[in-house]
């Protein structure tokens, strides 16, 4: 069974910055890539970003351009998603989800997800 475990939110003043995780024990991270979403209230779910773990290539959606960014530790089985200058517009439930190399395809692997607000 695949497993995924957000961590790293929190409330954060508009311009700071957070980290999250992605924890995936046991996942074959060499074979899949990780994808992150958000949900803003009373919106549906939006890409934010993807990674592949084996080779370090990740992408991002215009929103978050030059102000997010993905990587891997493929020891820990985990991605992590710097979030820099933050804007009030950036909060919502982030949820990582599993995807095939390259980010190519998403599967219905979620985590639970966690909550990031931006205010003041």
């Amino acid at each position: 069974e695949v497993q995924l475990v957000e961590s790293g939110g929190g409330l954060v003043q508009p311009g700071g910055s957070l980290r999250l995780s992605c924890a995936a024990p046991g996942f074959p991270f060499d074979n899949y890539a990780i994808v992150w979403f958000r949900q803003a209230p009373g919106k549906g779910r939006e890409r934010v970003s993807c990674i592949s773990p084996s080779d370090g290539i990740s992408y991002y959606e215009d929103p978050v351009k030059g102000r997010f960014t993905m990587s891997s530790d493929n020891a820990k089985n985990t991605v992590y998603l710097q979030m820099n200058s933050l804007k009030p517009e950036d909060t919502g439930i982030y949820y990582c989800r599993a995807a095939t190399m390259a980010c190519a395809v998403e599967l219905d692997y979620w985590g639970q997800g966690t909550q990031v607000t931006v205010s003041s």
